[in-house]
């Protein structure tokens, strides 16, 4: 059952959360893969890689295996995790081919979310919302993080579970520890995952994920998943590859914890006022919204500006493009992945899924993105 649009009203309730018990309900009832393959997977939590992997000098695989024992000893992990783990494993060279591919294609930001924010995805991801209703509703409640960002993370991570990987995580995360890409890292990541195996969270034949070991329906490395993963459905398993209100509330956790504020919104698409200079308002600049406002800035949507709350301004394309308020919350979702096109991409998406417009100023269309880190 797709979900309705909801009005503009309802729209804004949401963005302020009003506080209600029901608010996730009465939107619903009311009524991507992202463009830059492999990044989606990572990004959040590794850097971009500086140069490309090679086994020259690493020495033997064996070897490698074997050094590994005592360090995962020291962490817990038992002989018999530890040797099933890596039972028929050998490094994988399609991972070691991937590390060499150029880390990001920049295409134009409108192009990037015009794939990310597509209709299809849009219809798609209502679909889902309306399916795991009753599980957004609790984790709403519970962790106080808008549930419609916590599908956009979704959509943009998996395509709200359509593909999350199908690499053997321990196969992956040796090859690129082995070759010692990214220095320890990898290497930190791979004890991690055997705890993972350890803790039984996951079977070794299900311990699937991307090239580089991110996890499960909203991409979690390893660390991550020890750090922020939850148990929401409490049947003793941390579980984020199959069991989606498990997946779902671990991402709500993530976003909470890393300083997600209840009761804002990400930001809103505005109209400068003509001839503003936006020299020295960077989107790590917050004014008060009652500055914005003073200064001539209106809301796309028409709807006022909010009483409270800071904003920073985001041109991602340029003065000739869309311009945006963002506040601290927007920050908050570029901690799972540091780059402004997919921050956008996440918000948008969830603007859409609660029957909100898109853009309405054009993109240009040969500007290439300047991505704010």
């Amino acid at each position: 059952m797709s979900l309705a649009p909801i009005t503009p009203y309802a729209l804004e309730l949401r963005r302020r959360r009003r506080g209600a018990a029901n608010n996730f309900t009465q939107l619903l009832r009311a009524g991507v893969l992202i463009a830059i393959v492999g990044l989606g997977f990572l990004a959040a939590f590794i850097p971009m890689p500086a140069r490309a992997a090679t086994l020259e000098g690493a020495g033997s695989f064996e070897s490698f295996v074997a050094g590994l024992w005592p360090q995962a000893r020291a962490r817990g992990v038992s002989r018999a995790t530890f040797d099933a783990a890596f039972r028929g494993v050998a490094p994988d060279p399609s991972v070691l081919a991937k590390t060499r591919r150029q880390a990001e294609f920049v295409k134009p930001v409108g192009e990037y979310l015009d794939k990310a924010v597509s209709q299809n995805r849009i219809e798609r991801g209502r679909n889902r919302g309306a399916e795991f209703r009753t599980a957004l509703e609790r984790i709403d409640r519970k962790y106080g993080v808008d549930p419609y960002i916590v599908l956009g993370v979704w959509g943009m991570e998996t395509n709200f579970g359509s593909y999350s990987g199908d690499n053997d995580v321990v196969r992956a995360l040796a090859t690129l520890a082995h070759a010692r890409y990214r220095g320890d890292f990898f290497r930190k990541e791979l004890l991690t995952a055997l705890r993972i195996l350890e803790q039984r969270h996951v079977s070794r034949a299900a311990f699937q994920g991307s090239w580089a070991g991110a996890m499960g329906q909203t991409q979690f490395m390893p660390s991550s998943f020890m750090a922020y993963a939850v148990d929401f459905d409490g049947d003793g398993r941390k579980n984020i590859w199959t069991d989606i209100p498990d997946a779902l509330a671990s991402t709500a956790n993530y976003l909470k914890k890393h300083g997600w504020i209840d009761g804002e919104t990400w930001g809103y698409e505005v109209r400068p006022p003509a001839g503003f200079d936006a020299a020295g308002h960077g989107p790590t600049n917050y004014r008060d919204f009652a500055h914005w406002a003073r200064e001539g800035f209106v809301r796309a949507d028409r709807e006022a500006m909010p009483k409270s709350g800071r904003a920073a301004l985001l041109q991602p394309a340029g003065p000739g493009g869309p311009t945006f308020l963002v506040t601290p919350n927007f920050k908050v979702i570029k901690t799972y992945n540091n780059s402004t096109s997919y921050a956008l991409g996440v918000a948008l998406l969830g603007d859409r899924l609660a029957g909100g417009p898109g853009v309405a100023a054009r993109w240009p269309s040969t500007r290439r993105q300047a991505d704010a880190r």
